[in-house]
């Protein structure tokens, strides 16, 4: 019988594979310093009752606009705290830039780094507070509509700090202003065809209503705000149905204040200018 050569025969033991010593490896050194986190935590956050005068204001405004164009964030930072001193405390001489700051603000608003996006937020509260009206003049008012949707946008953020600070502003905004030249400025965002800047901008549009009397709501026109307030009733987002029922509270209110047959004129209003569905949907909210 032939045999089978060596070569072809199997081992008849195995042996383990030997372990590879293990090679400590040095991490690796960066040149460059790590990046700031996203809240960017060096950045003070001051209240406005905290910020100071300005020593040298009439200095510091021939610079305020060329510093709030710098290519360096912190200076821009430092610039937007100045208008803030000025709007609070110098704001005679802020004013005949007003419409270059506002729209500097604004464009600001849209900075991907969380500090400059917050302190600009802030800034724009103060402004309102210390201009309030005069931002509706044709003057500043275009500067104005660039300022208010880049703040209902901000609302949106995934950013905590940053939406609440816009809703902050938002509120100052609202509490500083004469709610009808307002109202006409929130209508068109309240059928955005972003759903929750339609719903952000429902709340501020019933934060307006509820500070308006009937004349007003009159004045503005009773028939186009119950028909909006019947389009966010019917909205995706809880946020505008909320805005919604409050606006047709206020509107009830203004209406029926001086009648005793409050119920019986709400219906008539409702159902004179809605169609049925809608109408029905609105005297749901009000309960007698």
């Amino acid at each position: 019988m032939a045999l089978r050569p060596i070569d072809n025969a199997l081992p008849t033991t195995f042996e383990r594979p030997k372990k590879q010593p293990k090679i400590a490896v040095a991490p690796l050194k960066h040149d460059h310093a790590p990046l700031p986190s996203s809240g960017d935590p060096t950045v003070d956050y001051v209240s406005s009752d905290n910020l100071k005068p300005l020593l040298d204001p009439q200095l510091k405004i021939l610079r305020l606009v060329e510093d709030l164009d710098s290519k360096n964030w912190t200076t821009v930072c430092e610039s937007l705290n100045d208008v803030r001193r000025f709007a609070l405390y110098h704001s005679s001489l802020l004013f005949p830039t007003l419409v270059k700051i506002v729209s500097v603000v604004a464009k600001t608003m849209r900075n991907p780094r969380s500090a400059l996006c917050k302190t600009a937020i802030m800034a724009a509260a103060d402004i309102f507070n210390a201009f309030g009206d005069k931002l509706l003049d044709p003057e500043t008012s275009h500067a104005f509509d660039g300022l208010l949707l880049q703040l209902l946008l901000k609302a949106l953020q995934d950013k905590r700090f940053v939406c609440e600070e816009a809703d902050r502003a938002l509120g100052s905004m609202v509490g500083s202003m004469t709610p009808l030249p307002l109202l006409q400025k929130l209508k068109v965002y309240v059928s955005h065809k972003n759903l929750r800047v339609r719903a952000k901008a429902a709340v501020s549009l019933s934060n307006c209503v509820s500070k308006m009397g009937l004349e007003q709501m009159e004045e503005f026109g009773m028939a186009e705000l119950i028909e909006v307030t019947a389009d966010l009733l019917n909205d995706r987002l809880p946020e505008a149905r909320d805005a919604a029922r409050s606006i047709a509270t206020s509107m009830y209110e203004a209406l029926t204040k001086d009648t005793e047959h409050k119920m019986e004129l709400w219906q008539s209003f409702c159902q004179s200018k809605l169609p049925p569905i809608h109408a029905l949907s609105i005297l749901k909210i009000v309960k007698p």
